[in-house]
Parts: C-alpha cells; sequence; structure tokens
C-alpha cells in the first residue's frame, strides 16, 4: 500500500508588503553595482501605510538616489492608486543609511587583514536543495505557488482579471505516494481587489485564468479550492500588513521543503554568504541531481567571518543516491572550491540583476542571469563518481517523466 503525504508550499506576489521591500532594496543594490562592482550594501526596507523606510551600511563609490528607487519600484508593481494603501507618488520615503563597519570591511576586502584572499561577510549557514520531481529540479509545491502567483499578477496587468490589486497570495497541498506528487488537495488564493467587484464573479474568474491554466492535471473532483476565504480582500498592501525585508525567506527558497539557514537574500551584495551561499548551494545542489547521482540533494555550507574556506561542507541525498554518499562529497570539494571570492567569480555575480529575483523565487528560474541554475558541472560530477552517462540521464528522464 503507498505511504500518503501531503506537504503544503506558499508563494506572495510582487504587490505582497514584504515583497516590495525585497524589491526596493534590491533595486538599490542594483544601481549600486550598475556604478561601482565593487559596491558593500546591506539595503533593509520596511513599509507601513503610506511609507516607506530605507535603512543600512552602503560603501560605494557610486551614488544612488533611493527615493527614485523607492518611488520607481512602487510603480512598476502597479502602486499607482492611493486606494490600494499606497502608491508611488504620494508615499513618505525615509532614508537612514552609512557605511560598512570597518571591522567587517577589514576580513571582507580583498588583500587587507589577516587573510589575503577575500573573506565571507559574515558567519553563518546556508543550505541548498534539488529533487528531480519537477523538469526545474525544484519541488512542486513551491513551484506551482510560484506559477500560481506569478498568473494573479499577469491576469492583473493585462486585465484579463479585472478590478484587482497588486496584493496576492496562493498555496498548494501536494499529495504524495511513496515521494511522488499525484495530486493537489487543496488550493488557496488570496487576491486584493477593488471594493465593488463581486466575489462570486471574483472567484469563478481566478478559477477559470489562474488556477486551471497553471494546475492542471494536478486538480480533480476532491480539490478543496478556497479563494478570499474571509469573504473579502479590499484592504491590502501595505495599509493591510506592514512589510519587512527579509520576511519571505521560505518563498524565496524550497517552500518549507528543506532546512534553512536564516539568513536573507534581498539588498545584500554577493559578499554576503547569506545570498552568494546559498546560490552556491543549490548550484552545487542542482548539479548533484542533474548528474544522477541522487533523486534528491541537500548541501550545507558554513563560513566564518573574514574566511574564506567554508568551515563545513555537508550533503544529505535522503538515501536517494546512486552511487556512495562519501564519494559525491570528495567530488564536490574536488571541483568546487567555494570560497567567497571563486563563488563571485564562477557565477559572476558583480551584476545588476538582483531586482528581479526578489519576487516569485531565487530558484527553478529559467533566465541566463540565473547562473546558479546551471547544470554546467553534471558531467564532471557523473565523471568523478564513475556513474555512466546514459545510466545517470535515463535515472533523471524517468522521474521526470514520472
Amino acid at each position: 500500500m503507498a505511504k500518503v503525504e501531503f506537504f503544503t508550499s506558499e508563494s506572495v506576489t510582487e504587490g505582497h508588503p514584504d515583497k516590495i521591500c525585497d524589491q526596493i532594496s534590491d533595486g538599490i543594490l542594483d544601481e549600486l553595482l550598475k556604478q561601482d562592482p565593487m559596491s558593500r550594501c546591506a539595503a533593509e526596507c520596511l513599509t507601513t501605510t503610506g511609507l516607506i523606510v530605507v535603512a543600512g551600511e552602503i560603501t560605494t563609490k557610486g551614488y544612488v538616489e533611493i527615493q527614485d528607487i523607492a518611488r520607481k519600484t512602487l510603480k512598476e508593481i502597479g502602486y499607482t492608486n492611493p486606494e490600494f494603501g499606497i502608491d508611488c507618488e504620494d508615499a513618505g520615503v525615509m532614508v537612514s543609511v552609512h557605511g560598512q563597519s570597518p571591522d567587517i570591511s577589514q576580513g571582507v576586502s580583498e588583500g587587507e587583514g589577516l587573510h589575503k584572499e577575500q573573506g565571507a561577510g559574515d558567519q553563518g549557514m546556508m543550505y541548498g536543495f534539488a529533487t528531480n520531481e519537477t523538469p526545474e529540479l525544484m519541488p512542486l509545491p513551491i513551484m506551482l505557488a510560484h506559477k500560481l502567483t506569478r498568473r494573479l499578477a499577469y491576469a492583473r496587468k493585462q486585465g484579463i482579471i479585472e478590478g484587482l490589486g497588486p496584493d496576492g497570495k496562493s498555496q498548494v497541498s501536494v499529495e504524495y505516494h511513496d515521494g511522488k506528487p499525484k495530486r493537489l488537495s487543496a488550493v488557496v488564493i488570496a487576491q486584493q481587489h477593488i471594493d465593488n467587484i463581486s466575489e462570486e464573479r471574483l472567484k469563478d474568474e481566478i478559477t477559470k485564468n489562474v488556477i486551471k491554466p497553471v494546475c492542471g492535471n494536478y486538480l480533480d473532483g476532491d480539490t478543496k479550492i478556497y479563494i478570499n476565504a474571509t469573504g473579502k480582500f479590499v484592504i491590502g498592501g501595505p495599509e493591510g500588513d506592514s512589510g519587512v525585508t527579509g520576511r519571505k525567506i521560505i518563498v524565496d527558497t524550497y517552500g518549507g521543503i528543506g532546512r534553512h539557514g536564516g539568513g536573507a537574500f534581498s539588498g545584500k551584495d554577493p559578499s554576503k554568504v547569506d545570498r552568494s551561499g546559498a546560490y552556491a548551494a543549490r548550484w552545487v545542489a542542482k548539479n548533484v541531481v542533474a548528474a544522477g547521482l541522487a533523486d534528491k540533494c541537500e548541501v550545507q555550507l558554513s563560513y566564518a567571518i573574514g574566511v574564506a574556506q567554508p568551515t563545513s561542507i555537508n550533503v544529505d541525498t535522503f538515501g536517494t543516491n546512486k552511487v556512495h554518499e562519501e564519494k559525491i562529497v570528495a567530488a564536490i570539494k574536488k571541483h568546487f572550491k567555494l570560497t567567497p571570492r571563486w563563488i563571485i567569480e564562477r557565477l559572476n555575480l558583480l551584476r545588476p540583476i538582483y531586482k528581479k529575483t526578489a519576487a516569485y523565487g531565487h530558484f527553478g528560474r529559467e533566465d541566463p542571469d540565473f547562473t546558479w541554475e546551471k547544470t554546467d558541472m553534471a558531467d564532471v560530477l557523473r565523471k568523478e563518481c564513475g556513474l555512466a552517462e546514459t545510466k545517470a540521464k535515463r535515472v533523471v528522464e524517468r522521474e521526470i517523466e514520472a
């Protein structure tokens, strides 16, 4: 008899208050990197009704007009009407930033302090994860949740569904049989809307234009669908809830499958291993699965501030490995240096690419700028572990088709 389990993940639209903050923080970082690729940035943002507050540490040879970036971001998201809790023209924007601590800088800057090579910008642990249950080598629950929120935003911006506001959320519950996704037991949508739209009409249109196109064959007659379960969702955005940078770290990563080190990404330049280390861990885990060495792989990296080499590398394949786990770890250590400077150079991270990571997840995206999604090391790992190419390819293809 099959073992039946359920797993739930959620996503939020770009107009969610926390995601407003993530996008402003990464918009600031992108503008700094355009002017000075060696900029150091830790930009934090808070939003509430009619107000944006930006604080943090910035060291750069460039200059960024933070108020302009905040207003431009609000406009791009769709906050152009005060009715939705904040608008790009009239929002107040407060800014308080200062330079990076020299105590941190001496350990992070190349050729300074006790270490000749660039050290990590902080201590901490980062996780990367991959699984062959989807073509993106991501867990199905978070991929469907992101596709739903993307579709909500698309339906709003294209006028497919009239009267939608920028704020919204999705949640999906996937039923697994013996570890394989089979169906959706529940789909939850919360979507901001104007006051004079009929809830019944809204539910019908979201079901027809968002849920069914995204979820397709995973829906059945027993799937429970909840849309604006309280009855209405008019007060949203920063008026409904305050938002803060880095408060959607599970949405940003794997939807709760696998572990998380606790560090947020947005607003941080790549010298902060919270970001670059997590990207590298995903790159490693994805290449392990793409090589056919395991069906699932979780990689943990840890760092000490000012020290280049990771203090530890741990790999967990949850018993799905096709070769001994020790071989996989040895292959990773041989072919992935995983120092901050090496990661930054190999993944080409000193570019203004981060604002688009700040909504709909940092992983599982088909975008050439998301270099950590490449599977360019799969062949190397496969050969190092002595796994035949045809067998490895057959393993991955069979699992995705199933």
